[in-house]
């Protein structure tokens, strides 16, 4: 589906450009001096995606500080996150209504336009030192993490990579109801073999229950797949250590995971429909002693704590866990991570000179201590203060977060983010695991999430991979409900090969060597 709505986007640009004749092509800022500071008299027109969850205000304090900081003024556009998509495609038409700065809130939507409307920071070299020294003063891996998920197909950069919330919003985690583990006794497991044996006792304690409670392929397979081998998933993955693109169905992996769930869905230790089980049947498991053990997300312990306290059961505690390891030569205790920073700033190509160089000498202060500092906290006294010689952020008399009073840490907020701001704002019950759930999370983003194609290899994509991904699914869920025996796995493997699988990922390795 997203795939289906990334081509949709990029035909009605494409069409829209061809009618307007707006897009591509660098503008020229010769005459403009990068060294020149911003002033009140350097209006940066900066649209910003409006969240559901945090719509924007004109009143935060945020905008304010940002002014303040950077010495010029902002002419702040939001628009409703739901709303954008279009709104973008017809701002790239049309040259004239692109703002100087775009603040987008999904990482993928930027490549649409990346090279087609967007300005690349490498061609912004001079009016960006500060952005400049901090990507060369990062270790490789916070490399890995922050910037190199922002490459495109050409190998530059369209997006301000997002630095110091890693962990805090899509960090995954093992999880299980700590309170249920201490009524009984019980031991959170370090391996499968310890998973089903605690799995079959809380069977035995509840027999309505489905202890191993978590939903979607994506859950089942690919987020504890480290549990059996390090850097395992079901299709399309890179292993790090071997330097090799691979397709986890095909291979042995495959059928240690599957024979695993297959005994447990066969002894009703986990939804025989986990794959497509619904989120409403799921969160009622889940708050009724139905579910015990998943793999998730990790706000899903305050997400789920908060629902059952509401609801009167307050002894309700769900908490993170080491990963349990199924394969002690190939697996590991640890979770594949998936918090790859959203947020982010583009420079637009509107044909402006003066706005182009003053959205690069913005973005480049974003990146220096001082921004750091006023877009994670603010001010001291008025949106902070120091308590027992920290930080914390003032909020009022029901506690409303600062996102919501303040706009830290929403769309359009911040490049570089103090990690103990990220922290301020998360529950007690959540930072008790941060410690664990950070150390058990592999240290570099599965590349599928962020690896951008040229047209050759997006071709090759398009026309085989939908099909590689359908029949493994399909097979899959046919393998674990029974309706395909274990013993057609071979047979399965063949056919896979068949489908033009080392043209797939030949695509994914071409693509991957431009930017690794």
């Amino acid at each position: 589906m997203k795939k289906f709505i990334a081509l949709s986007l990029a035909c009605i640009m494409m069409l829209a450009l061809a009618a307007c004749g707006g897009g591509g092509g660098t503008t020229s800022l010769e005459g403009q001096d990068p060294t020149a500071p911003l002033t009140k008299d350097d209006v940066i027109s900066m649209m910003v995606e409006s969240s559901a969850s945090w719509p924007i205000r004109d009143d935060w304090k945020l905008w304010e500080y940002m002014a303040e900081g950077s010495g010029a003024t902002i002419d702040l556009i939001a628009v409703p996150a739901s709303d954008a998509v279009t709104k973008y495609s017809l701002m790239f038409a049309a040259r004239e209504e692109l703002p100087d700065i775009i603040g987008f809130g999904v990482a993928g939507t930027h490549s649409l336009y990346a090279g087609e409307g967007l300005i690349a920071f490498e061609d912004l070299a001079d009016f960006m030192p500060n952005y400049n020294a901090w990507v060369e003063s990062l270790s490789e891996e916070e490399y890995a993490v922050s910037v190199k998920p922002r490459k495109r197909a050409d190998g530059k950069i369209y997006y301000t990579p997002g630095h110091g919330r890693a962990g805090k919003t899509r960090m995954r985690a093992w999880l299980y109801r700590e309170d249920i583990f201490k009524k009984h006794n019980l031991k959170a497991p370090e391996t499968f073999d310890e998973l089903y044996d605690v799995c079959k006792k809380l069977k035995e304690l509840y027999p309505d229950s489905y202890p191993f409670c978590t939903r979607s392929m994506s859950y089942l397979f690919d987020i504890p797949g480290s549990s059996f081998d390090k850097w395992w998933e079901h299709g399309a993955y890179y292993d790090h250590d071997d330097g090799e693109w691979r397709w986890g169905a095909i291979e042995d992996t495959a059928l240690e995971v599957l024979t695993f769930y297959k005994k447990m869905i066969d002894e009703k230790l986990m939804p025989a429909d986990t794959v497509t089980l619904n989120n409403s049947t799921w969160e009622e498991f889940m708050l009724t002693d139905k579910g015990f053990i998943l793999p998730h997300l990790q706000l899903r312990i305050d997400y789920f704590n908060q629902l059952a306290h509401q609801s009167g059961n307050t002894e309700y505690k769900l908490q993170a866990f080491a990963p349990p390891v199924a394969n002690p030569e190939k697996g590991v205790a640890m979770i594949e991570r998936g918090d790859l920073e959203m947020i982010g700033f583009s420079i637009a190509d509107s044909g402006r000179a003066e706005g182009i160089a003053n959205a690069a000498k913005f973005i480049d202060w974003m990146y220096t201590d001082e921004a750091m500092e006023l877009v994670s906290w603010g001010k001291e006294g008025e949106t902070y203060e120091v308590v027992d010689g920290k930080k914390k952020f003032i909020t009022d008399e029901v506690g409303t977060l600062p996102n919501t009073m303040y706009g830290f840490q929403t769309y359009g907020s911040f490049c570089r983010l103090d990690p103990l701001a990220a922290e301020a704002i998360q529950t007690e019950t959540t930072l008790e695991s941060e410690a664990l759930v950070v150390e058990h999370t592999l240290p570099y983003y599965p590349v599928t999430l962020w690896l951008d194609f040229n047209d050759e290899e997006q071709a090759v994509i398009d026309t085989y991979k939908t099909g590689l991904v359908t029949y493994s699914e399909e097979m899959l869920i046919k393998f674990l409900l029974g309706q395909e025996p274990l013993s057609n796995f071979d047979a399965f493997v063949e056919n896979l090969k068949d489908m033009n699988l080392e043209d797939v990922l030949a695509a994914y390795e071409s693509a991957y060597n431009r930017v690794k």
